[in-house]
């Protein structure tokens, strides 16, 4: 009897063929809790979908993320994959390839928190501009969350080991189930009467469901119209919610929004101290400046000062006036000199010299000078002037002999 005898891949593809004709198989969807949850570089996600009965492997493409997963998927959620069942004929096992992963049981949720999204940013609630500033250096901050837990543990050490001169209002309110969108309503109003710098807004972490509260359009509303500045403190860094998008700051973390909310005493005197350093520095350059300015400036004005004018005036008229001495003299000197050259020639031709010389000279009754014959005739009388004395005479004789003169 013969029989028919076939490869691995033909049988793979056989009971691919199967699984892709199953009409069940081809759009269903699976509830269950994920584990192995892996999310490769190429962008697609591993995971395996298991209950209490069994587990199944699956596989999301990157091309369906886009839509088909709103959330951060990680191990331990309860969800549900919608997609299809088939062989992967190389390994010869069979897969969920997920189109669509939702949370189990807050499928609908999501569903009404992306309408109030949208609804919300579509009315302008979400748009920068109507953001409000959070103060730098906050004294006074309100707190709307449960006053017991970690969110408000948190938030207190953390404000007091930054700041402890900051002071913190805390309104105790519900943040889940039955009144606490009420409680949070009525916290926000309240502490927003009392004029404060800033409000924190939020609770620890938990489910969708414990967060909803935070996600309701009423408590949005508050936080919009508040006019103290809000920051949004719900979860962990992984949560989001409406509050978060329409207040006017969002932090991960309750601890995050006291570092956010209270300025750290200790970092700003640094900064002081800092800044006390700078300015000194600064100043002293500035007096060094100003001092080398000023002597500059007093150097000038004791060039224009009147006094200095004056000495200057003075110095120059003692430098004209030793100039005109030096001169005078030098004047005085040239006359001496000529003075002696013509007090020499006059010495040659003084009478009185001559008549020391043994010469004498003439003179008439009438005082005149007797030079010639011509000038007398015989009786007349005349003195002779000789060295020691004076001669009276009478002309007897007139002679006229030039001949000595040509000895």
């Amino acid at each position: 009897m013969s029989r028919n005898i076939y490869s691995v891949g033909q049988v793979n593809a056989y009971i691919k063929d199967v699984f892709d004709g199953d009409y069940l198989l081809r759009n269903l969807s699976v509830r269950g809790e994920i584990s192995n949850c892996k999310y490769h570089g190429s962008g697609h996600i591993y995971f395996t979908l298991k209950d209490e009965q069994g587990a199944i492997s699956g596989i999301m493409f990157k091309g369906n993320r886009i839509k088909g997963l709103t959330f951060p998927m990680k191990d331990g959620d309860q969800v549900v994959v919608t997609g299809s069942v088939s062989v992967y004929e190389k390994g010869g096992t069979y897969q969920i390839y997920a189109r669509e992963i939702s949370l189990a049981g807050a499928g609908d949720l999501y569903v009404r928190f992306e309408q109030l999204k949208q609804e919300l940013e579509e009315m302008g609630m979400f748009a920068p501009e109507y953001k409000k500033p959070i103060p730098r250096f906050a004294k006074r901050v309100g707190i709307v969350t449960a006053p017991t837990g970690a969110a408000v543990r948190d938030i207190i050490q953390i404000s007091r080991r930054r700041n402890p001169f900051v002071e913190l209002i805390l309104y105790p309110a519900l943040v889940q189930g039955e009144g606490a969108v009420e409680s949070i309503i009525s916290g926000i109003m309240a502490l927003d009467d009392m004029n404060l710098d800033v409000l924190i807004v939020g609770r620890g972490g938990g489910s969708i469901e414990d967060l909803w509260a935070f996600n309701e359009e009423a408590v949005a509303r508050a936080i919009f119209s508040c006019n103290t500045p809000v920051i949004s403190a719900v979860g962990h860094e992984t949560d989001t919610t409406i509050s978060d998008y329409v207040a006017d700051l969002r932090a991960p973390t309750p601890s995050a929004a006291a570092e956010q909310a209270v300025f750290s005493y200790q970092e700003w005197q640094n900064t002081l101290n800092n800044y006390r350093l700078l300015f000194g520095r600064a100043m002293s350059k500035r007096l060094e400046a100003t001092e080398a300015k000023i002597t500059t400036y007093a150097k000038q004005l004791g060039y224009l000062s009147p006094t200095s004018r004056l000495d200057e005036k003075r110095q120059y008229a003692i430098g004209l006036e030793q100039r005109l001495e030096s001169a005078m003299n030098r004047r005085l000197e040239e006359h001496r000199g000529k003075i002696a050259l013509l007090a020499g020639r006059l010495d040659g031709l003084s009478p009185a010299k001559k008549l020391s010389q043994g010469y004498s000279y003439l003179m008439n009754s009438d005082g005149k000078t007797i030079y010639s014959t011509g000038q007398v005739c015989v009786g007349d009388e005349m003195e002779i002037f000789v060295s020691d004395g004076i001669l009276d005479a009478k002309i007897n004789q007139i002679k006229e002999d030039v001949s000595w003169k040509k000895n």
